[in-house]
């Protein structure tokens, strides 16, 4: 059967899947990213887990991360999780790699582009994802396309200023961003700073803290979600989509982190806005793949 493969490339580590026309995700590889060997290998990597899928591929869709150009197939720039990715010319690399057409873009559009597909975000005209793990991205589609702004650097939702945030540097340069007090990375740090408990090495086990009643650890998910949702809040009155989704894994911290996100959100709407649904994805980890391949499918042979 006809197949599209999507990709989903990150620092750590790349998946690939088989996705029919209907959306339906099938085998998945999973390979680690030999980021520090430099983009070729990178890309040959990906080929490489493509061809281990084993199925009639037409074409490949990839979601990556970094600022992609989908036009120019390019990518604009990227952190140092992946060394040298900037510049590479992603598309043009791995259609010479695979031999069948390619499309790509950022890998937050395809998580957005999965979920509006065949996920929590299906018939939904305007949707707004904000994904919130190692760093805040986010993704605003409009009748199922991707807007890309005019430097294809729309979505950085992670860079908008927070008064929880105010002086606090940010990886991107800046300061005052709310990534810098919602990320991952962020509400761990927090927890052990203000005294968490001593062994605690992943957000994961604050979240099981606060669910066994830890008030510290609930404390900082709520800071951080707090901030978040009024960051959510602003851009939902600014673009008025029909769903906002919360995705990545810092959703997955439970009640203490999104009772407060939510509340947040709703204290900060219009009143046109009250009762906007805000809700969390259902694909997990193979949304950017299914929304890599409805890109892939769009230029299949």
């Amino acid at each position: 059967m006809r197949s599209v493969a999507g990709v989903d490339i990150g620092g750590t580590k790349i998946s690939a899947g088989l996705v029919a026309e209907n959306g339906t995700l099938g085998r998945v590889v999973t390979v680690p990213t030999p980021a520090s060997q430099g983009p070729a290998a990178v890309l040959a990597a990906v080929a490489g887990a493509v061809r281990e899928l084993d199925g009639d591929v037409v074409a490949a869709g990839i979601g990556s991360a970094g600022v992609i150009d989908p036009v120019g197939g390019v990518v604009r720039s990227a952190t140092d999780a992946l060394p040298g990715w900037g510049g590479t010319d992603l598309r043009g690399g791995l259609r010479e790699l695979l031999g069948v057409p390619v499309a790509v873009d950022n890998d937050v559009h395809a998580h957005a582009l999965g979920e509006a597909w065949t996920g929590a975000a299906a018939g939904r005209r305007t949707v707004l994802l904000v994904a919130v793990g190692t760093g805040v991205g986010g993704s605003l589609l409009i009748d199922g396309r991707v807007h890309h702004g005019a430097r294809a650097a729309a979505g950085h939702a992670g860079h908008v200023p927070s008064a929880a945030a105010a002086g606090l540097p940010c990886t991107c340069g800046g300061a005052g961003h709310v990534e810098v007090v919602s990320s991952g990375p962020a509400l761990l740090a927090e927890y052990l700073r203000r005294g968490g408990a001593a062994g605690t090495h992943h957000l994961a086990q604050v979240a099981a803290a606060a669910e066994a009643g830890d008030r510290l650890a609930a404390d900082v998910l709520a800071g951080g979600a707090h901030a978040l949702g009024q960051a959510v809040g602003g851009l939902a009155n600014v673009l008025d989509p029909d769903v906002v989704l919360v995705g990545g894994g810092v959703s997955q911290c439970g009640d203490a982190w999104w009772h407060p996100l939510l509340a947040a959100v709703e204290s900060e709407l219009l009143p046109p806005l009250r009762g906007l649904p805000v809700l969390p994805g259902t694909l997990g980890q193979s949304a950017a793949m299914i929304g890599a391949a409805r890109l892939g499918w769009a230029v299949a042979a």
